[in-house]
């Protein structure tokens, strides 16, 4: 099922105006809870696809179970593109469609997985801290490059991690999830530890570097996208 997203009404239109929303949002970030244990329950990846030419945006949440990893519902939402591209604030371009494939699923998300950042973010407010404020879930995000922190490179052995630093501050940490290859980058958004963020990713990712909710997700919304912008 996709669903047709409207531009929220009031949704900003200047930085001016997103960096106030950031500044408020923020202020409701839970950051001492542990979230759910990796391997329970649900967990749901987002993500979202682009044709800035024809302005439209596709996301996607497929939920997995955690334990077997198997697909347990998905739904999409197509909508027009929100907000300008802007480094550090890229989540008013994706939250509105991103919030209705999630509000359309049949089963409740579980822990929700980003392909971006929660607190590792300029302002410490990324997607995942945005999406976890908005919706009262435990979120992370997992990215797949490093934004403007510092890190060592983590030992090559999967499970090996070295923190992401910003001011000697770690907000969040490189992590390797499989022997040797480039590391992700896993950052708390809501109501998750970061220890657990990470022990969820390792759970995620028993055969790839990118977590079986990103790859999911990824797959399901770029297919939205081409269904959406189709001329035949």
């Amino acid at each position: 099922m996709t669903t047709t997203v409207p531009i929220p009404e009031g949704w900003p239109t200047t930085e001016e105006r997103a960096r106030a929303v950031q500044d408020e949002l923020r202020t409701r970030l839970v950051l001492d809870e542990p979230g759910p244990p990796p391997g329970t329950g649900h967990v749901t990846g987002v993500d979202v696809a682009y044709d800035d030419a024809r302005d439209v945006v596709a996301a996607a949440a497929v939920v997995l179970d955690a334990a077997s990893l198997a697909v347990v519902a998905e739904a999409t939402a197509v909508g027009r593109i929100s907000f300008p591209y802007v480094p550090g604030l890229l989540a008013f371009r994706e939250v509105p469609t991103v919030l209705a494939a999630l509000a359309a699923l049949p089963v409740p998300p579980g822990l929700v997985v980003c392909d971006g950042y929660g607190l590792a973010h300029p302002r410490r407010f990324g997607l995942a801290a945005h999406l976890g404020v908005l919706t009262g879930l435990p979120v992370i995000g997992v990215a797949k490059n490093p934004f403007t922190f510092t890190h060592e490179a983590p030992a090559a052995p999967r499970g090996s991690a070295s923190p992401l630093l910003a001011d000697g501050e770690e907000v969040g940490r490189a992590l390797r999830t499989r022997d040797g290859v480039k590391p992700v980058y896993v950052s708390v958004g809501h109501r998750v530890s970061l220890d657990n963020a990470c022990a969820h990713t390792l759970a995620l990712t028993p055969a790839h570097r990118l977590p079986e909710t990103t790859r999911r997700a990824d797959a399901r919304c770029r297919a939205a996208l081409r269904e959406a912008t189709r001329t035949d």
